[in-house]
């Protein structure tokens, strides 16, 4: 079931968000080569504790899961697309990461993922990030009152598509709300007119996936989170937290937007 939110209920969650896009703004920031990947998950849960905001991702266990999640971010390196383990692997120059990172402040969740590349970037990196924001961006763009979940879908899955990369075809977007998880789910490629109409007080986390490859094909690592590319081929991952107003897409996990370095 859908909840809508109330207005004072979306300013909550924009309190959650704006804990998050600190958190994802340091976590940039502090990204470097030989910075461990267990050394960006303490920035990020140091950003939560000072905010008085917990982690939904810490000791999460959905149902494919074989563990409880032991980190309070996801830092997916090269072709890992998501969901993987921060651990004491040290950044390297040109690494693509992407790092998606939650807090539930007053009850209240918000989501957001980042992808950079640490050092000197390869074009081709700098191409599939870029498209990714494109993506997230026309994703939100299309979440207005009266469209439906399909139009988000489709214009997810058109900027992708036309710029040659594969798509998750069972990951996406979810709504979000008192839970990281909730109804309805937003997939990344669909057919517009179609799904869910959109109504004012509906919260959805937008997040692109795009494989470098081209494929749709993926594989569960041996720790049975991380999702990598069967192909090798580096990904990419974006995500924001937005509600569906009458006055139109409200993002509420926004961040500093740092220029990529070369």
């Amino acid at each position: 079931m859908v909840e809508l939110k109330t207005d004072p209920s979306i300013d909550a969650m924009h309190a959650a968000g704006q804990v998050v896009g600190r958190a994802l703004t340091a976590v940039r920031n502090a990204a470097g080569v030989g910075v461990s990947l267990l050394e960006l998950d303490e920035v990020a849960h140091g950003v939560l504790r000072d905010a008085g905001a917990s982690s939904p991702f810490l000791g999460y266990r959905p149902s494919f899961a074989p563990t409880p999640f032991p980190a309070v971010i996801c830092a997916s390196v090269n072709d890992a697309i998501v969901h993987g383990i921060p651990d004491g692997y040290r950044l390297r120059d040109g690494d693509l990461v992407s790092v998606d990172c939650g807090a539930e402040l007053d009850g209240w969740v918000g989501d957001s993922a980042i992808s950079f590349v640490v050092g000197r970037p390869r074009p081709e990196d700098l191409r599939l990030v870029e498209t990714a924001e494109r993506a997230l961006a026309a994703g939100i763009e299309a979440a207005v009152v009266g469209n439906r979940i399909g139009d988000i879908a489709h214009a997810i899955g058109s900027v992708c598509r036309a710029a040659g990369y594969g798509i998750m075809d069972d990951f996406g977007g979810h709504g979000v709300g008192r839970r990281m998880h909730e109804d309805p789910p937003v997939p990344n490629e669909g057919r517009p007119g179609r799904g869910l109409r959109l109504r004012h007080g509906m919260v959805l986390a937008i997040e692109p996936m795009l494989i470098g490859g081209g494929t749709d094909t993926y594989h569960a690592a041996p720790d049975g989170w991380t999702l990598r590319t069967d192909d090798g081929s580096r990904a990419a991952h974006t995500e924001h937290t937005v509600a569906i107003t009458d006055a139109g897409p409200r993002i509420l996990t926004a961040r500093e937007v740092r220029a990529q370095a070369g």
